[in-house]
């Protein structure tokens, strides 16, 4: 019988020694059809099920869910390619040793989906929230947990929805040595999250017009559901460590369970409930290893602990930003002189500095005010940090450059003062006539 002692044992497994640490990199994308603009449904003819078959012929395995065994992903080697809810694409890639290495995953991946869209005539948008599209314009994917989160959505927060189904993002894995490095890593990354939300704020627009914020997805995530997203402010707890990290999973409400590949509702009962065999669905039924890490995949904090770090708080991001987003937290984390330096720095933060970070970077970016200047003044300072930090690793590509490569675009744009959405605005007013749809040119993959 599943208990407490081996929840966090699932936690220690993680621990990784100092020279076995990779970067995963997750990034998601709209998949529109060329000609109308419009997101591709599941059946219809050169939709997603056409898609999923081409990238088959390709190498690709399929992953099947459900009674008439829809193909909900698939798989190659330790990549991945999960289905969002209304049709997004996510590669979660392999992890590597170097940037070098993401950035060629990246790029292959992209490069394979470009092969594939000539065939069935769609692009890839990279963005926070798609421009132009309200939430009828989409569809729903045929897989079960999402009808489960659909219909729960709406009882506890007034964006759960938008969040599903109009969003895209850029998540980094970053893995820990130790329990004092997670703990150390943890804080750090929940103290600059919105530091990158500024950084690759990429969705000012909404339903063809700008709206009023730089990340109007960072907004759509506050108001889905309080009970499992935000800056959880126990991490920075003098006793924090993975045991707190599993009493706060334990009372988080579930979303399902899946048994004999089928999904069951459970939704607003806890694991800690489960476990005590207290659930009405199945009250002789009790948690399994399986059940638990389902369970860790429906919480959605700005940082989250799997069996490594998953820093969830960026939009997606086109080609300039897309490699320079695990650089940039790589050069600060993966260097111990220079995580050391950002520890120093964010350890005199409190939580109301976090909270009022996580309140407002959404809609001012970098120019939102904090200590005695602006976001863009950290920014700034956090790039020059990694920067050396990537430096130092000295990973090398074939070519004979360091992974600082990748964020050459990053310290262009904050030269300018701009993040991507600061960019896109401006084209907004004075390039493209008050229009969005230059950005279905300028800005796909």
């Amino acid at each position: 019988m599943l208990n407490k002692i081996n929840l966090i044992e699932y936690f220690e497994k993680g621990i990784k020694s100092d020279t076995e640490l990779k970067i995963g990199t997750e990034h998601e994308k709209f998949v529109l059809n060329k000609f109308t603009l419009k997101p591709l449904s599941y059946e219809e003819k050169n939709g997603i099920r056409d898609i999923f078959s081409s990238l088959i012929e390709l190498g690709w395995k399929p992953i099947y869910e459900g009674k008439d065994n829809s193909i909900v992903g698939l798989m190659n080697g330790q990549q991945n390619i999960s289905l969002e809810p209304a049709g997004q694409f996510e590669l979660s890639g392999q992890p590597m040793k170097n940037i070098h290495q993401t950035c060629d995953e990246i790029t292959s991946h992209l490069n394979q989906m470009k092969q594939v869209s000539r065939k069935h005539n769609f692009i890839m948008l990279g963005m926070g929230v798609e421009p132009t599209l309200d939430l009828k314009d989409f569809s729903w994917m045929p897989k079960e947990r999402y009808s489960i989160m659909r219909e729960y959505m709406p009882s506890v927060g007034k964006n759960g929805l938008d969040m599903m189904q109009r969003t895209c993002s850029t998540q980094v894995n970053l893995d820990y040595s130790s329990e004092q490095d997670m703990i150390k890593k943890f804080r750090v990354l929940l103290s600059l999250e919105s530091i990158g939300t500024a950084i690759f704020a990429n969705s000012p627009f909404v339903s063809e017009t700008v709206s009023d914020f730089k990340s109007l997805r960072s907004v759509y995530w506050m108001n889905t559901d309080n009970h499992r997203t935000g800056i959880i402010p126990f991490v920075f707890n003098d006793n924090f460590n993975f045991e707190a990290y599993v009493d706060y999973v334990l009372d988080v409400p579930m979303y399902f369970i899946k048994r004999n590949d089928t999904y069951i509702n459970v939704a607003g009962c806890s694991f800690r409930q489960f476990m005590e065999g207290k659930l009405d669905q199945l009250p002789k039924d009790r948690a399994t290893y399986d059940d638990w890490k389902n369970h860790l995949t429906t919480l959605f904090p700005q940082v989250r602990l799997k069996q490594y770090l998953e820093l969830r708080s960026m939009d997606a991001c086109s080609w300039d930003e897309i490699c320079g987003q695990p650089a940039f937290w790589t050069g600060l984390l993966y260097d111990k002189d220079c995580l050391d330096e950002v520890s120093n720095i964010t350890g005199e933060w409190t939580h109301e500095d976090r909270l009022h970070l996580y309140k407002n970077v959404p809609q001012y970016g970098l120019a939102t005010s904090f200590k005695n200047g602006k976001v863009l003044d950290i920014a700034k300072l956090l790039l020059k940090i990694s920067q050396r930090g990537l430096k130092n690793r000295q990973f090398l590509s074939k070519s004979g450059y360091d992974e600082r490569k990748y964020l050459e675009n990053i310290e262009i744009n904050l030269e300018k003062n701009l993040s991507p959405a600061d960019m896109l605005i401006d084209k907004y007013y004075h390039q493209w006539g008050k229009s969005i749809k230059p950005i279905y040119e300028e800005n796909i993959f």
